[in-house]
């Protein structure tokens, strides 16, 4: 069973290609099970997300592909959705949505869009220990909303190598323990062999982190492109069973559907 849930549309102002290639490729790559999970809606840099009058429109056009395609692939609908300090940005009528997963992200530390390389000259005034404390800190803040289903690209903090000097499995553990008991599932991203750190998220040693704590796992290729769906597949897969792991997580109306992989 192959499984991609996280991918994005034209919507969110920085992704190619029709929503209905995106389908195509993924047919045409044996996927199994398809996610759509763009940047929903929220009250802050709108020029990376969908607007909110956009929402009916991306929903009724992911419905009306899965009627069209349902003998070939099962697609699924949901949001990735951006947390941040102030919930205030988030939109109610999203935690809301009759979708089949949420994925809650942090792309931000307070207003920093830490992963933007537009704001990478930041890091030079920041103590990197900090920063990945505060990071951390953020993801366990999102997790214990219980507003989401999937946590999105753990450790994303590390996307331009700019690694702590404290033991990073240390600084993650209280995280990783809340991701636990929120029952929450781990997304095993392969965005990250596209970026300059060339490894997928998480690294392993918080993959193996997860499989000793028996988090749940899925899988996703954060594509922005046609050419980026299924992106790394098998190596995310590989590891993932290298670690232990033979069954993965989908979704249907929030509720999961463990699936072997």
């Amino acid at each position: 069973m192959r499984i991609d849930l996280h991918n994005h549309t034209t919507l969110c102002n920085h992704a190619t290609g029709s929503m209905e290639n995106y389908v195509k490729k993924a047919i045409g790559l044996g996927i199994d099970i398809f996610g759509f999970s763009d940047h929903a809606p929220m009250d802050f840099e709108p020029e990376y997300r969908m607007s909110l009058k956009q929402k009916e429109f991306y929903e009724k056009s992911v419905l009306e592909l899965k009627e069209k395609y349902k003998d070939k692939i099962e697609i699924i609908l949901g949001y990735e959705v951006d947390f941040m300090s102030n919930p205030n940005f988030i939109e109610k009528d999203i935690l809301n949505a009759k979708v089949d997963y949420l994925i809650g992200s942090v792309h931000f530390i307070d207003r920093w869009g830490f992963d933007n390389p537009q704001f990478l000259d930041i890091y030079d005034n920041k103590n990197i220990d900090t920063v990945w404390e505060e990071y951390f800190q953020a993801i366990s803040s999102m997790v214990k909303t219980g507003y989401f289903d999937i946590v999105g690209h753990l450790d994303l903090i590390k996307i331009f190598k700019f690694f702590p000097k404290k033991d990073i499995k240390k600084i993650a553990y209280q995280t990783m323990q809340d991701i636990k008991k929120s029952k929450m599932v781990l997304e095993i991203n392969s965005s990250g062999f596209r970026k300059p750190i060339s490894e997928q998220y998480p690294s392993k040693e918080l993959l193996e982190l997860a499989y000793e704590l028996d988090i749940n796992i899925t899988f996703g290729s954060d594509a922005h492109e046609i050419e980026q769906i299924g992106f790394g597949y098998d190596k995310i897969v590989k590891l993932a069973r290298e670690v232990g792991y033979t069954k993965c997580v989908s979704f249907k109306n929030r509720d999961k559907k463990i699936v072997v992989f």
